[in-house]
């Protein structure tokens, strides 16, 4: 096929259409790249739910064994549990999925051994490179001798795995409703809470890719309410929901109502600091509450702010030697899962939290949710720069206020901040804004906006 290869490889991954921007002989180009770029002579490979998805990975295996490369495949899983497998076995991994994206998408994420992440500066743009050259002038020839191609179960060493990173074994019993998607969640989650003193309620486990009964992606508040819905409707004490690659998680309390992922990254702070002795480095990035680096302190840490993006979380974790990183996008990253993200790690260490004292979840995180915030706002603009370059001329020379260029643009005063960052892929801009109080709040907010907007 001919392939715009620009709209396909993005940043941190690669992902679009299937069949119309990538198909099965592409994916096959894309192994035999990975595996030389990667100088590999063996990796793992894993894949969602999606109906392509078996034939994308079995294709991009082939590739790589043609290459010489020996090739397990982990077969259907998460996410993380693919980050496991390669930080496990000491392989560099390939995950075969669009997480959140429409059923018609498909995409790959890719890690060297030990689940260190490959990205445009880390691997992506020479991979790009070798699959347009090759499909300009034809696939490499076969080298001599192929690599084999074998099968291996995971789940179950992956479950146990992250039982021993967050002992819920004496916890008080609990009742918690799970909303997989019917993405990956669905697989995974009866395992890693086989044994456990929960009481699951399950919703939406069985695993289809074509998403029938709401898009898994729990941060857009319309695909959770039915999770807030079933909390309430059973009393459970938690509701968990995960996106279709489930290495994301977004949480609900017992009254169905959303818990910000800036107070799970600061409740699962604190845990893995007191589990470190108080010390050590927390990453966050630039728009988590400011309740995150104000909890770090108070427990000992070393707050350290970031840009936005996985990468960046996981170059800062390996840089600093962090023990833990949270994003308010709800994905949480972990030294002692190779700093890679794993929302189930994070809805493990809720739980234990959780069942570890006898309130209910509300007034668990209310001493995490310390400011009002508006969310991510997405603005369609003609000039990114033209705009940026209206908001700073607009608060540049205010008392009292002061401009970082971390990622975007941050205006932070004395009650409220916010940050304005422009989407990588589209003509947008995003605001994100947080303060003392509601009123507060919405000012700075709709201030922003207008100039946003223009």
């Amino acid at each position: 096929m001919s392939a715009d290869l620009s709209q396909l490889v993005k940043a941190y991954d690669v992902r679009g259409v299937v069949p119309d921007q990538w198909d099965e002989p592409l994916a096959e180009l894309f192994g035999a790249a990975f595996v030389q770029v990667a100088g590999a002579s063996a990796i793992v490979i894993g894949h969602d739910m999606r109906p392509s998805s078996p034939g994308l990975s079995g294709a991009f295996a082939r590739g790589a064994a043609a290459r010489g490369a020996d090739v397990t495949e982990i077969g259907l899983c998460s996410t993380d549990q693919l980050y496991y497998a390669s930080g496990a076995f000491d392989l560099p991994g390939a995950m075969f999925t669009a997480s959140h994206n429409p059923a018609q998408y498909n995409g790959i994420k890719m890690c060297r051994a030990g689940a260190a992440p490959v990205g445009q500066d880390t691997g992506l743009a020479e991979i790009r490179q070798l699959v347009e050259g090759w499909l300009d002038s034809g696939a490499p020839e076969p080298v001599g001798t192929p690599g084999t191609v074998t099968q291996r179960e995971t789940l179950e060493d992956y479950a146990a795995h992250l039982r021993s990173l967050a002992d819920l074994t004496s916890i008080r019993p609990l009742k918690v409703v799970v909303d997989a998607g019917n993405g990956m969640g669905g697989h995974t989650v009866p395992t890693v809470f086989a044994g456990l003193p929960l009481t699951l309620v399950p919703m939406y486990f069985e695993l289809d890719g074509t998403f029938p009964n709401h898009e898994a992606n729990p941060l857009d508040p319309a695909n959770i309410v039915d999770l807030q819905k079933r909390v309430r409707d059973e009393s459970a004490d938690l509701g968990i929901a995960f996106d279709g690659d489930a290495d994301r998680c977004f949480v609900v309390d017992e009254h169905g109502d959303p818990v910000s992922p800036s107070a799970i990254t600061a409740l699962v702070a604190s845990r893995e600091l007191a589990k470190h002795g108080g010390k050590g480095v927390i990453i966050h990035n630039l728009i988590t509450s400011w309740s995150v680096p104000e909890v770090v302190k108070e427990n000992g840490g070393t707050p350290v702010r970031t840009r936005v993006g996985h990468s960046f979380i996981k170059a800062e974790m390996a840089k600093s030697g962090a023990i833990f990183g949270g994003e308010h996008s709800a994905h949480y990253y972990f030294a002692d899962f190779w700093n890679a993200d794993t929302g189930m790690l994070a809805a493990l260490h809720v739980l234990a939290a959780l069942g570890g004292q006898d309130g209910p979840l509300s007034a668990l995180v209310a001493q995490y949710d310390r400011y009002v915030g508006s969310g991510e706002i997405n603005s369609t603009v003609d000039d990114q720069t033209a705009r940026l370059a209206a908001i700073r001329s607009a608060y540049e020379g205010r008392e009292g206020v002061t401009l970082d260029d971390l990622d975007g643009l941050t205006i932070t005063s004395t009650d409220w901040w916010f940050n304005v960052r422009p989407s990588n892929t589209e003509p947008l801009l995003r605001l994100n804004a947080e303060a003392r109080d509601e009123a507060t709040m919405t000012k700075v907010r709709d201030e922003a906006l207008e100039i946003i907007r223009g």
